[in-house]
């Protein structure tokens, strides 16, 4: 059993949640399994489960032991029955230990990562994601070869300067590498604060 003292807090988390989860509440099915990349500190994955219904099964993962310490500390906490234990997950493995699912979440992760995620993303998602099952990202995206926003290009900057592997990502780009591996072209959803969430349905 996790200590709830694992539990880890992201004030981002608290702030995106309910945008997000309108969004969530537009797109996703209303029942499967949504698996969720990259989960963090489980904070996202709790309150989807809490609001979005007993049919839709959350999955977390994440490929760092302190997270995944961190969301099944919430998960024990919660409780819920649509919300289970984190996944060691590594979107560049061959293989993930999810055979299927209805939907695959990520939030803020292919621009805090070496493009070669982004790729094992939308590579893994291609392999295990059911018929019309929906791929949906978050973050800051350039449109057009350009920032969204001078907040956006300055973070991007910071990403840069932290790693060069890291920065923000042309939507163009991710939209194009996602039509490659047989989905749709992305439905746009504009965000607080200069981010956008992509739905691609598989095709």
């Amino acid at each position: 059993m996790t200590a709830p003292a694992a539990r880890r807090f992201a004030p981002s988390a608290a702030r995106n949640r309910d945008p997000i989860l309108d969004v969530l509440r537009r797109h996703l099915p209303c029942s499967g399994l949504a698996l969720e990349i990259a989960s963090g500190t489980g904070e996202h994955a709790v309150h989807f489960a809490q609001h979005l219904g007993s049919d839709l099964i959350f999955q977390p993962s994440d490929t760092n032991a302190e997270s995944r310490a961190s969301i099944d500390a919430w998960v024990l906490e919660a409780n819920l029955p649509n919300l289970r234990n984190a996944l060691e997950l590594d979107v560049l493995a061959d293989t993930w230990p999810v055979e299927s699912a209805s939907a695959v979440v990520c939030i803020n992760m292919i621009h805090i990562a070496p493009w070669e995620a982004a790729i094992g993303l939308i590579e893994g998602a291609a392999r295990i994601l059911l018929p019309f099952g929906l791929l949906i990202l978050y973050g800051p995206y350039r449109r057009n070869g350009a920032h969204t926003a001078p907040s956006n290009e300055a973070f991007d900057l910071d990403l840069r300067a932290r790693n060069p592997l890291w920065g923000v990502r042309d939507l163009e780009t991710v939209a194009a590498l996602a039509a490659s591996h047989g989905f749709s072209a992305p439905i746009i959803e504009q965000m607080p604060a200069n981010n956008l969430m992509l739905i691609f349905k598989v095709a």
